[in-house]
């Protein structure tokens, strides 16, 4: 039987970190809306030019696209056994517009103090080619400044600078944190309270999503 899963949670939360490793001990694949729009603004797709203006400001791409997006992805065939959404929905319009496509069956948030994603996001590096994550204070890629992957360049992404992480934890905080209510209320909801130790938060995701 496949899962359904979203995962929630402020940005620098860990919600890619453990979207993958959840990925690979269950089978399912890893769905991130972060990647997807941002390979749309490398490739200069019309969306990728409405996003643009959104993301550089650290702010929500509009509902309409990211919506499109997901529906398309979700068709695809190798959805049919379950998914995990990381990054979507993030607003309560988008959970709405989710719940006409699909039926959710857990909804994880990880719960992170804000010191602590000021911390992660100002550490994050990621590689130029092929998108590999790492934190130059708690995950240092084996040389510095080259991705352990492919080689490829580390850098830090536009969003990731504290001008513009702030301004992500604003909207977050406006139009993303009423997600954890709306999920509450449907009775699908699991708060994770999490910190750097990221095994135990692995074991205590794959124990809310089996049990």
């Amino acid at each position: 039987m496949g899962f359904k899963i979203i995962f929630l949670g402020a940005p620098g939360a860990g919600k890619g970190t453990h979207a993958v490793i959840l990925s690979k001990d269950i089978g399912i694949p890893h769905i991130s809306t972060g990647d997807m729009i941002r390979d749309a603004l490398k490739s200069g797709t019309e969306m990728g030019r409405k996003a643009k203006t959104y993301t550089e400001a650290g702010e929500l791409v509009p509902d309409e696209v990211v919506i499109g997006i997901v529906r398309e992805r979700l068709a695809k065939g190798d959805c049919k056994k379950g998914f995990i959404l990381d990054g979507f929905p993030r607003t309560i319009p988008q959970a709405e517009a989710l719940d006409k496509m699909v039926h959710i069956d857990h909804v994880i948030d990880i719960d992170v103090p804000e010191s602590l994603v000021l911390e992660r996001l100002s550490g994050r590096r990621v590689c130029s080619k092929c998108g590999a994550s790492y934190n130059i204070r708690t995950m240092k890629p084996k040389v510095e400044g080259i991705c352990d992957v492919c080689g490829g360049t580390l850098v830090q992404r536009e969003d990731d600078k504290p001008e513009t992480v702030k301004e992500r934890l604003k909207v977050y905080h406006e139009q993303t944190e009423p997600l954890v209510d709306f999920y509450r209320k449907q009775g699908k909801l699991t708060m994770i309270h999490s910190s750097n130790n990221i095994p135990a938060t692995e074991n205590a995701i794959k124990n809310a999503v089996e049990a």
